[in-house]
């Protein structure tokens, strides 16, 4: 049985980092592969967006240096409620420096990323030295951390493509035990999910650009279906204004849910 016919569940089982154990596990039981992506400097809407759509999450994922007068309260009312709702958190902060300064902005600095976020991301442009250094962090905070490498990107003229992809997916297997899985974009994850392997269960792709009904934006971001994304072979779908900007979110966030689950439920027959 491959990757693409196995439960959530199942997956969880053969995964080798307890951050992608869990996710895995929150998934198939809580039945979404939903994430949202709150793009918004307003720490109090952040915090709404997260308790009134939480319900249908398996990710919230954050941009906190973003928030306007950030403070500690902040991180610790998201953190009561991903406990309150059962979802993981994802900083997406992209680090893409060497693996020294990586070390002081992952684990230091006013946001002290390692201590809250469940999982972060990282582009491979600096080489293996910067997951063995966001690695080196995250075991000495003694705490579960994984992390995400942007295999691909969702927007028009990007540079992850083709050779970048296949290294990034080449690292990721030499730390396994770390790196969980890949940011893939829409139109190729199908490609990626080849790459990673049929049989690698504990690899997890997730996907932004996902719009139920697809198409793009001004700013040359590319939108692909929830159904599409999952049927090629991503496990979560990542969606921000599409939930977010509709005039009835929490309706919209289950709409997405529901779709995207449906595709999931098909593919794995």
């Amino acid at each position: 049985m491959n990757k693409q016919n196995q439960t959530y569940l199942q997956r969880a089982e053969k995964a080798k980092n307890p951050v992608a154990v869990k996710l895995l596990q929150l998934m198939g039981q809580k039945q979404t592969n939903l994430a949202l992506a709150v793009d918004e400097p307003e720490a109090d809407l952040v915090l709404k967006l997260a308790d009134t759509i939480g319900p249908e999450l398996c990710l919230l994922k954050t941009h906190i240096d973003i928030i306007e007068g950030f403070n500690e309260g902040f991180i610790t009312e998201l953190s009561n409620l991903a406990k309150k709702h059962n979802f993981l958190i994802f900083e997406d902060r992209k680090f893409a420096d060497i693996g020294n300064t990586v070390k002081m902005q992952y684990g230091g600095g006013m946001y002290k990323i390692v201590e809250w976020s469940d999982m972060v991301n990282a582009h491979i442009v600096p080489g293996p030295g910067i997951i063995e250094g966001l690695k080196e962090v995250a075991e000495a905070s003694g705490k579960e951390r994984a992390l995400i490498l942007l295999a691909q990107m969702s927007s028009k003229g990007n540079l992850a493509t083709d050779e970048y992809t296949e290294k990034a997916v080449r690292m990721a297997r030499e730390y396994a035990d770390f790196v969980i899985g890949f940011i893939g974009n829409g139109g190729d994850v199908k490609e990626l999910s080849k790459l990673t392997g049929l049989n690698s269960e504990e690899f997890i792709i997730m996907t932004p650009g996902v719009k139920l009904g697809g198409g793009d934006d001004a700013l040359k971001q590319q939108y692909t279906t929830p159904s599409d994304v999952i049927t090629a072979g991503s496990d979560i779908i990542i969606v921000g204004r599409g939930i977010y900007g509709a005039d009835d979110p929490v309706a919209e966030a289950k709409e997405y849910r529901q779709v995207a689950w449906d595709a999931y439920l098909k593919r794995i027959g």
